[in-house]
């Protein structure tokens, strides 16, 4: 049976193939990467819809997981009947960053082979390995391999040592190959012959047999791992070493410092070339030290043999079969996923140039007559951003610098931005709205967040410390609570950031402050009316309560969002306040014209409810919200144009303005992709497809 990566209806089909079987237990190998959907959630699929009792191999443990990652993780460990780790660290990380039971994990070591002893090495034996002692390293070649620690410590061994030759054995990692071709490995060759030493290393480049492996393993002197990176957990090479009875020599990764301790290998600092070149010269100088290695080796190795590994999991097997599974929760999801259009960014593609998005479009053409507008490219940064974060989208990933680039050409030289440019690239205003400005900080904000490379995090940070200066100025709300978000997830990653800590709190304050000088007994909002962007203002406490924990924040939003409810929703689906005067205090909806902003505002704004409280509740009303593009509304026509691809710029009393501009078409995208991130939140919960082969919305 295959299982095609992305398609969640695979992963259904297997476990019903399984359920129908003879198949008494299952195991699940799980590793980041592997499976489909964000972070691997298209797993919990087949995991929900199976029931077979079954165990789970987790073969990287993430230190300092995101969300979706730590919920995953938790949710196999719920419905496994033991969580397999193969080190005492991924032991500890479970316990106490994913807050899972010691007695539901299981430590049991990476295994090797069980090959016979060696009588005729003719690796041992060939040309390349005769008259020499050699240092060994094998596996997929890339940068965190730190291969060039070793090259270097190369100088001070042939100095002792001419005899010595350091063998890197196999293929460039095919990931490297796609994007650098064999940069990597000409880097080492030269650097070889830099220092002297390219008679003293020798690359076998090709994949070879478990067989052929123990033979190089066996022929080598000391092997080698000189990683760069201390989070490995796992390391199915050094096992290998060990279980070979090598001796070895490596920097102090997790799994590293674990398995090489009591004496069976030897350590160095990360990227110390010296300090190697000391221990291998220290071994190769004493015999006994060097033989007492492989003999701590080989003797811990037999715990390690397969025969050995294989029976511990029988007896972990057994006990799942005996213990019976843990029930599953069959429940339908809130989030009609199927129901949403496929991702489709052509429009978005369409109204952007290489200056810009375009503020304006005439029907689905570019209306290049009315320029562009920061307002715009600030959102369309913040739907780049989530469409690349959904599901690594390359065309989302082209846009992002377009978008950064354009905000950093308004920033003004004294940090506040302009908002309106011509087509021709000429400023048409000094300073823009505080609307403007609020949203730009949401969008660098974000961006230092989640950007997908340091560069880009590091341009945006620095457009957003060059505006900090202007957050004290503000006045109007709906600026003050754009900017709490942009602060709130520019403190994610900047935690103990005091300046900007302050600097939410008071725009905090000054929302609440105005609550409370408008609130009575039936109207609970910051305002004596509702005019646009409702929403954003009891979003930016959420955010505001998320990133500082103040509960009086929480409790205004919460009262603020149900006050706002009332309001919005008439006969199942979505009534945003209209623009024709707006909601006065204790006065009625005026129900059009609906812009596509103010319901983009209620999808993020219960999106965030739901992830904060859990209440379902909320899941309901942001689906209802979102399906207002779809048709749902009150005049049961769609906004979404499944042709264009763009989304109608607002809901008349009897149409829809068929013109599709920025504001309203990345309105729609970020609502979808908002819905879908949350989707896949709920899904680590349920046992029902999250999306069919026909239908993915991706």
């Amino acid at each position: 049976f295959v299982i095609r990566q992305q398609n969640q209806q695979d992963y259904l089909e297997a476990a019903d193939f399984i359920n129908n079987s003879d198949i008494e237990t299952c195991i699940i190998e799980h590793e980041f990467g592997i499976y489909g959907g964000n972070s691997g959630v298209f797993l919990l699929s087949f995991i929900n819809r199976l029931k077979k009792p079954f165990i789970t191999i987790l073969h990287t443990v993430l230190k300092e997981p995101n969300f979706m990652q730590q919920t995953i993780i938790k949710e196999i460990a719920l419905k496994s009947s033991k969580i397999v780790v193969m080190s005492k660290k991924a032991v500890l990380f479970l316990t106490s960053i994913y807050q899972i039971p010691q007695s539901s994990i299981k430590l049991i070591e990476h295994g090797v082979p069980d090959l016979e002893p060696i009588l005729n090495n003719e690796v041992a034996q060939s040309e390349l390995f005769r008259n020499r002692k050699v240092l060994f390293t094998f596996g997929l070649i890339s940068r965190n391999k730190g291969l060039e620690t070793m090259i270097k410590a190369l100088p001070s061994i042939v100095a002792q040592h001419p005899d010595v030759l350091y063998v890197i054995l196999g293929n460039t990692h095919p990931g490297v190959v796609k994007h650098n071709g064999e940069e990597y490995r000409d880097s080492l060759k030269a650097l070889a012959k830099e220092l002297g030493v390219e008679s003293n290393i020798a690359f076998v480049n090709k994949f070879v047999s478990e067989e052929e492996l123990h033979q190089y393993l066996t022929a080598c002197y000391i092997y080698v791992t000189p990683y760069l990176n201390e989070a490995q957990i796992t390391s199915g090479t050094l096992s290998y070493a060990i279980g070979a009875g090598a001796a070895v020599v490596s920097t102090p990764y997790w799994h590293a410092q674990e398995l090489l301790a009591d004496n069976r290998g030897r350590l160095f600092d990360f990227k110390n070339d010296e300090q190697l070149a000391n221990v291998v010269n220290e071994l190769l100088n004493d015999q006994n030290k060097h033989q007492q290695l492989k003999l701590n080796a080989y003797q811990y190795g037999l715990n390690l043999r397969w025969p050995a590994i294989g029976n511990v999991y029988m007896n972990v097997l057994d006990e799942a079969l005996f213990a019976g599974q843990k029930p599953s929760r069959v429940v339908p999801p809130i989030i009609d996923v199927e129901g949403m259009p496929a991702l489709n960014l052509s429009h978005i593609s369409l109204l952007t140039d290489d200056t810009g998005i375009i503020q304006h479009a005439r029907f689905g053409i570019p209306n290049l007559k009315e320029g562009y507008c920061i307002d715009d490219n600030a959102r369309a940064l913040i739907m780049a951003l989530m469409a690349f974060e959904q599901d690594k989208n390359q065309k989302a990933l082209k846009l992002i610098p377009v978008y950064l680039s354009f905000i950093q050409y308004m920033q003004r030289e004294d940090g506040n931005f302009r908002n309106f440019l011509s087509f021709n690239r000429n400023y048409l205003d000094e300073v823009g709205s505080e609307d403007s400005f609020g949203r730009t900080i949401w969008s660098l904000g974000y961006l230092i967040n989640v950007a997908p490379n340091n560069s880009y995090r590091e341009f945006g940070r620095e457009l957003f410390s060059h505006s900090v200066s202007h957050f004290k100025s503000l006045k109007y709300m709906r600026g003050q609570a754009n900017t709490i978000i942009g602060v709130a997830y520019y403190l994610k990653t900047h935690h103990g950031d005091e300046l900007l800590i302050n600097e939410i709190n008071t725009l905090a304050n000054t929302l609440k402050k105005a609550y409370n000088i408008n609130k009575d007994g039936e109207w609970h909002w910051f305002e004596d009316i509702l005019t646009y962007d409702n929403a954003i203002l009891p979003l930016a406490l959420l955010h505001h309560y998320e990133a500082t924990g103040n509960i009086e924040s929480y409790k205004i939003a919460m009262e603020s969002i149900e006050f706002l409810n009332k309001f919005s929703f008439e006969n199942g689906y979505l009534n945003p306040v209209g623009n024709d005067g707006w909601m006065k205090k204790h006065g009625k909806n005026p129900i059009y014209d609906q812009q596509a902003i103010e319901t983009m505002a209620m999808v993020l704004l219960y999106a965030k409810t739901y992830e904060i409280t859990k209440d379902e509740k909320y899941l309901n009303l942001m689906q209802v919200s979102y399906e207002w593009f779809l048709g749902k509304n009150s005049l049961h026509i769609p906004l979404y144009d499944f042709e264009t691809h763009g989304c109608a710029d607002g809901l008349q009393f009897n149409s829809v303005n068929r013109n599709q501009g920025a504001e309203s078409t990345l309105a729609y995208f970020i609502s979808h992709l908002a819905v879908l991130k949350a989707a896949e939140a709920e899904y680590a919960t349920l046992s029902s497809p999250l999306v069919e082969n026909e239908k993915v919305a991706r």
